[in-house]
């Protein structure tokens, strides 16, 4: 008996050090298994960005700022001149300019010399492999959480004897804590309406062509929804060209944030819209989520495309990378030798033995950095969406609640069920805005590797302020319905997202040149030379051949096909497997009630 209670409360040991564990399931009791799978999806995704933060920060920020070359010692880790006087003000800094520009935070600041320090620390290819380190890890982890959800979804749920089931073996008699048992009376009393739920649903009768009519006219307001949204973002973005073309100085903060704020507006106040839309709809409640989670995610879709484009439109106007660039790297590359030349009187000597000019970095002309804005962008578009939702949660769902529980006494009607009432969970638009959000870290993070870092305390931050928002300021749903098992849609709409994230940054690697005044790949043509340096320096000349074998299009597009010809065939056989369960839980279930029936 001693050994046994030894290993229940080892396991309750082992479930108390499983972060918000607890808070999970008391959400869980109150409000369904629904609303906790978001905060399982963002205890996982916290898990995720601590593996990339510790990637980048290990990696790349801590061996840059102990042994790479001090500040003020290169043009390019120095403010310009004509910046210091603003570098420390606090706007600057907000805008993440100044001497946050100029710090380790963002890609201009790395030196591209090969080695650093004593430890003959290779910076410019730590930097390239942590950055398609931390995407290869992504889609590692994503797919196998994904292969684990199906895994443990089994052949299906078995709902026979339900309401029975749940009647006489749902309690714990080993409870002993008072708090504890309140929460699983809850819990039962939810879990009993999820399946009320689920049995009226499968019972309901409903006119077909109504319903039709419903879905396609609501169909056709999420079109329009989108298509608004999108000429809305074209429009503003457009209008930020020229601002850029006329010099941001001569705008004030709105001007300036233009783009960042309709994106996170939009972000806002669409998925309620479509929640609207959605009531027209007379879906299950689980399918009426994922229809709600595919039209946000249509839209978060194409504003953080809309904003690559900007981007990209951005960078053309001040710094065009294809033959435009070239003409001005060396239109950059000449005025610093005419720059060079003016500190000798105007005569550059050939053969000169005088000692070399010492100038301030400051003061050294210095060419243009996209790499560093486009970093830039995304650091800004990360902390106006994270003080979006602080704000929407602290305005739209606190002083909703403080209102409602206050005035209710004196109102002229009943403020708890009439209008405003307290707000629901919105699952689907935290979801998407999780899986957005993660987005913008995958794709920026090359460019600004402190946005991990951004990342991680969002998430931490969000847990415990979401965690007391739910529990104080919102109620249960109307309709709780059960959550399936398997979080794999959440996961395949990560995945896709993922997949999406990858190109812009994978583009820039293979095609577009870099910087040729900052970046640890300063001086290269591409920035995947790094590899090909490093074989040549660093290893023997036989395994660079064998690499070259290897990279060779030859093999490897025969290796691809054969990978996708496996992958269908242990998916056919995966497919037939669950179907000859189903069969075999089917005829156990046929003797079973003909036992019952004898």
């Amino acid at each position: 008996q001693k050994w046994m209670k030894f290993q229940r409360d080892f396991e309750n040991f082992k479930t108390a050090c499983i972060p918000w564990e607890m808070k999970i399931k008391e959400i869980e009791s109150h409000f369904g298994s629904s609303v906790a799978s978001y905060f399982i999806f963002l205890r996982w995704m916290y898990g995720i960005n601590m593996i990339l933060f510790g990637l980048t920060f290990g990696l790349v920020m801590v061996p840059e700022a102990l042994m790479g070359k001090p500040y003020g010692s290169l043009p390019r880790k120095t403010v310009p001149r004509a910046e210091e006087a603003s570098a420390m003000n606090f706007a600057t800094l907000w805008d993440f300019s100044g001497f946050a520009q100029y710090s380790v935070l963002f890609y201009g600041y790395y030196n591209n010399q090969r080695t650093i320090g004593w430890l003959k620390f290779r910076m410019p290819l730590s930097y390239f492999l942590v950055g398609v380190g931390t995407i290869g890890y992504s889609f590692m982890i994503v797919i196998r959480t994904m292969a684990r959800n199906a895994n443990e979804e089994g052949g299906g749920d078995d709902t026979s004897f339900n309401f029975s089931w749940k009647m006489f073996t749902s309690w714990d008699y080993l409870i002993g804590n008072p708090e504890t048992a309140d929460n699983k009376f809850a819990s039962i009393t939810t879990s009993f309406k999820e399946a009320i739920v689920e049995e009226q649903e499968s019972r309901k009768e409903e006119n077909i062509h109504l319903t039709r009519f419903l879905r396609v006219l609501a169909n056709f307001l999420a079109l329009c929804t989108l298509a608004g949204s999108g000429y809305l973002i074209f429009f503003v973005v457009r209008r930020s060209q020229k601002f850029a073309l006329e010099g941001l100085e001569n705008y004030g903060w709105w001007e300036r944030n233009e783009v960042n704020m309709v994106m996170s507006l939009l972000g806002m106040f669409c998925p309620t819209l479509f929640d609207v839309i959605s009531s027209l709809e007379n879906y299950h409640p689980r399918i009426a989520l994922r229809w709600q989670l595919g039209r946000i995610f249509a839209l978060f879709l194409g504003n953080l495309y809309t904003f690559i484009i900007a981007l990209m439109d951005e960078i053309n106007l001040k710094a065009s990378y294809s033959l435009p660039f070239l003409e001005e790297e060396k239109i950059v590359k000449y005025n610093m030798t005419i720059w060079e030349a003016s500190l000798y009187n105007g005569t550059i000597p050939e053969n000169s033995t005088a000692p070399p000019i010492q100038v301030d970095p400051a003061d050294v002309p210095r060419g243009p950095c996209w790499e560093t804005m486009v970093g830039q962008e995304f650091v800004r578009l990360t902390v106006s969406d994270t003080m979006t939702t602080y704000i929407t949660i602290l305005i739209g769902d606190f002083l909703r609640a403080v209102f409602v529980r206050f005035f209710n006494y004196c109102w002229c009607w009943d403020l708890e069920y009439g209008f405003p009432s307290y707000s629901e969970f919105d699952i689907s638009g935290n979801v998407l805005g999780l899986i957005f959000n993660q987005g913008m870290i995958w794709m920026g993070s090359f460019y600004a590797p402190c946005l991990p870092a951004i990342n991680v305390f969002r998430l931490h931050t969000s847990m415990y302020l979401q965690c007391w928002a739910v529990m104080c300021c919102n109620v249960p749903q109307q309709r709780v319905f059960k959550a399936s098992r398997s979080n794999n849609f959440y996961m395949a709409m990560l995945l896709f997202i993922l997949f999406l994230s990858t190109l812009p940054a994978v583009y820039t690697i293979v095609s577009i040149p870099p910087s040729f005044d900052c970046g640890p790949f300063s001086g290269k043509t591409r920035m995947f030379e790094v590899i090909s340096e490093t074989l040549e320096h660093d290893f023997p000349s036989w395994f660079g051949k064998v690499f070259g074998y290897a990279s060779n299009p030859g093999l490897i597009l025969p290796f691809i096909l054969l990978m996708v010809l496996s992958i269908y065939y242990l998916n056919a056989t995966s497919k037939s497997y669950k179907e000859a369960n189903l069969e075999l839980k089917k005829k156990l279930q046929s003797v079973r009630n003909r036992g019952l029936l004898i």
